[in-house]
């Protein structure tokens, strides 16, 4: 009896220091377990990095999309000259397709923004006026064949001993005239297009370009000189602009100059002509600048900026220059977006603001859509925060 007690006090002590012994292993694997676990939690809530403070990623189509312009920073400021304009075909780059003489339109070969090449069909016209031309040109040329030949005759004979000299030389004089008739009758039906025999004429472009309008029908009549299409070259544009005395008096030829279009985009000009008093009474000069860089859009409304030197302030568009956190800025652009830049700004006018700090005048910015980049830092910052 005393044994079984024995055994069973011994086998009580083992199961409790074995208890034990799993307790604390559960004790040390618990911290070691929690401690993995906060790790993981640490991993997940870990803050992602932070963007670099100021600038904006944005690519150059995002930013064309978004409705951002890039501009150069000029000089000059409020001492420069500013024209407004407007981009029209430079004057040997349009075409005005009359109608050489009266009649009926037969066809119509092109609609308005066709391509036409140089020499290219517009229209047909039937004309009893082109008809005799056509006829009279033929006889002038017949007449001037038998006068060639009647000559020739005389020519023979005249060395046979056979006429007198008066008779080759009458023959001389008949063929010299109906020469003469025969080329005054090919230029008037060349000058009324030269019709075919049943007065048909097709009307032709001198230039290669696009239809811009065709102002006749098919089956209607059109009087001699009429509009019947106009074409023009988009290739070949030029900005004319209306300028005061007192500021063309400060231009010449061959001066720059920087171009903003509707859409805030940037091109690049020179001077080729200048008309001082080409407005009468109103004692403007038209002034003709010929682009070198840079896309317009024939019709679309410029402005132009003529630096008056080069060595004033840099100036922006007014509108590129932002309020960020009560300080002034601009976005400047980079390879791979838009930074912003605290500058100090001088005086303002004619649309443009002088930078007294900040910018070097070699930088381009964000003109029109600037404040599309305010909004995206302002997000940006906003996401941050959080």
């Amino acid at each position: 009896m005393q044994i079984n007690k024995r055994n069973l006090l011994t086998g009580v002590a083992l199961a409790a220091a074995l208890a034990a012994g799993y307790g604390l292993a559960t004790f040390r694997a618990a911290p070691e377990a929690s401690h993995s676990e906060d790790a993981h939690a640490d991993e997940d809530h870990a803050e992602p990095a932070r963007a670099e403070e100021g600038f904006i990623p944005l690519s150059a189509d995002q930013a064309a999309a978004a409705g951002v312009a890039v501009v150069t920073v000029g000089r000059g400021g409020g001492s420069d000259i500013r024209l407004t304009g407007r981009v029209e075909a430079a004057p040997d780059a349009r075409a005005v397709i009359a109608a050489p003489v009266a009649g009926v339109v037969e066809r119509v070969l092109l609609s308005p923004g066709a391509q036409i090449g140089a020499g290219g069909g517009v229209a047909v016209i039937r004309s009893a006026d082109g008809a005799l031309v056509r006829a009279e040109a033929s006889a002038a040329a017949a007449e001037a064949q038998a006068a060639q030949a009647a000559l020739a005759r005389e020519e023979r004979l005249l060395r046979a001993g056979v006429t007198a000299r008066q008779d080759w030389e009458a023959a001389r004089a008949a063929q010299v005239r109906a020469n003469a008739q025969a080329t005054a009758a090919q230029a008037r039906a060349a000058a009324s297009g030269s019709p075919g025999a049943g007065g048909q004429t097709t009307l032709r472009s001198p230039i290669a370009g696009l239809v811009t309008s065709v102002q006749v029908s098919p089956g209607g009549f059109v009087a001699q000189g009429a509009t019947v299409a106009e074409v023009s070259d988009p290739r070949r544009l030029e900005v004319v602009f209306n300028v005061p005395a007192d500021s063309a008096a400060k231009l010449a030829v061959g001066a720059p100059l920087k171009l903003v279009g509707p859409d805030g985009r940037e091109a690049a000009a020179e001077i080729v002509g200048i008309a001082p008093l080409s407005q009468g009474a109103t004692g403007a000069a038209m002034v003709r600048a010929r682009p070198t860089s840079g896309a317009l859009t024939p019709g679309a409304a410029v402005s132009a900026q003529v630096p008056a030197d080069g060595t004033g302030l840099p100036s922006v568009p007014s509108e590129a220059v932002q309020t960020v956190e009560g300080r002034q800025v601009v976005f400047v652009a980079e390879a791979k977006g838009f930074r912003a830049r605290s500058v100090t700004t001088g005086r303002s006018g004619g649309g443009q603001t002088q930078i007294v700090a900040g910018l070097k005048g070699e930088e381009r910015v964000a003109g029109r859509g600037a404040f599309v980049l305010k909004a995206e830092l302002a997000k940006g910052e906003a996401e941050h925060g959080h």
